[in-house]
């Protein structure tokens, strides 16, 4: 099991100070997410300070871009890192991609994300190999490619690709096509192993792949403090107010529960809804433990489920510094 790190939500001017900490503690990645800054950019950095550390994307809005454009993105990155970066991949929600971004949502999710992932290694086998491009789906007609056009081989071509989610379709996806599965924050080891990783499974299935040639890449809640219980307790009601995220509560019996959170959500009235998730309810969404036996505690609850980790809290140089090398090091021995 790996432990990752997150980038926090910083100008791009301070990524190259956190990249050296990053590697200098021992993570074995660095994690970019599209919040309130572009995924891919601290990536630029990330590469250009550290060596042997892994970076990527988790995600990236896919729906908001063209295939072509991930495709470009990612090649550079690969090149530059020498086959360190990972493209994660997350559709967002129809909302915030009609709303926010100004694009259409699919009437297949499942369907637009598999072309996506499809003309990505199209293009990529096309730029190494020569490849004739000629990709016809129901979302993309993905046919020109002159040499103009074409960025060339590469030295490391084979550009992991992962893909989120928090139900079924998804994971199966993942299992089918990808990689990797980055498996979203909100979740329980109950919830991954009966039902994203069976979901997994059938994916590889279909696809004739094993267990091993998917990477299940997990963010978990933990808590080592009073205040980090209560951050802890008021993001779980957050997420798990969110409609399409209701599967996770619905496995555990808290269907109505998270109906009620959806009510407050919908009113803008935020400090009500941590009350509503119980002891018992933090408990499987969170890892409680001391800080002594964190890492003991992590191998010990995702032992089977996930096989790289990185906390919900992001890694910030000169916060917790000892800590944090203390966390890698057992990972790392």
């Amino acid at each position: 099991m790996k432990l990752d790190a997150a980038l926090p939500l910083v100008q791009l001017k301070e990524v190259p100070a956190i990249a050296k900490a990053a590697e200098e503690t021992g993570f074995a990645a660095l994690w970019t997410q599209e919040t309130q800054h572009d995924p891919f950019l601290p990536c630029t950095l990330i590469a250009e300070h550290s060596a042997k550390m892994e970076m990527g994307t988790a995600i990236a809005v896919s729906f908001a871009r063209s295939p072509a454009n991930l495709a470009y993105t990612a090649w550079d990155l690969a090149a530059q890192s020498g086959g360190r970066f990972i493209l994660g991949l997350g559709t967002q929600v129809k909302a915030h991609i009609e709303r926010r971004f100004g694009m259409p949502w699919p009437a297949s999710v499942t369907g637009k994300l598999r072309e996506q992932i499809q003309v990505l290694r199209a293009m990529w086998d096309a730029w190494q190999n020569g490849t004739k491009l000629n990709f016809r789906g129901e979302y993309y007609k993905i046919t020109l490619m002159s040499p103009f056009f074409n960025p060339g081989a590469i030295e490391n071509p084979n550009i992991p690709i992962y893909i989120a989610g928090v139900n079924t379709k998804l994971a199966k996806l993942a299992g089918e096509l990808c990689d990797g599965f980055h498996a979203h924050p909100f979740n329980s080891p109950r919830y991954m192993n009966e039902v994203l990783l069976p979901a997994i499974e059938e994916g590889l299935q279909k696809s004739g792949r094993k267990r091993s040639d998917v990477t299940v890449s997990m963010t978990p809640f933990v808590a080592t403090t009073p205040e980090e219980i209560g951050f802890a307790r008021m993001q779980v009601s957050f997420y798990a107010s969110t409609p399409s995220y209701k599967a996770v509560m619905d496995l555990h019996g808290w269907g109505d529960t998270a109906e009620k959170l959806s009510v407050f959500a919908s009113k803008g009235e935020w400090g009500e809804m941590p009350m509503l998730i119980t002891d018992e309810m933090l408990s499987e969404f969170c890892l409680m433990t001391t800080q002594e036996n964190l890492a003991d505690d992590l191998k010990k609850r995702f032992n089977g489920i996930a096989d790289r980790i990185t906390l919900y809290t992001p890694f910030v140089p000169g916060e917790k510094d000892e800590w944090w090398r203390n966390l890698a090091k057992a990972f790392n021995s």
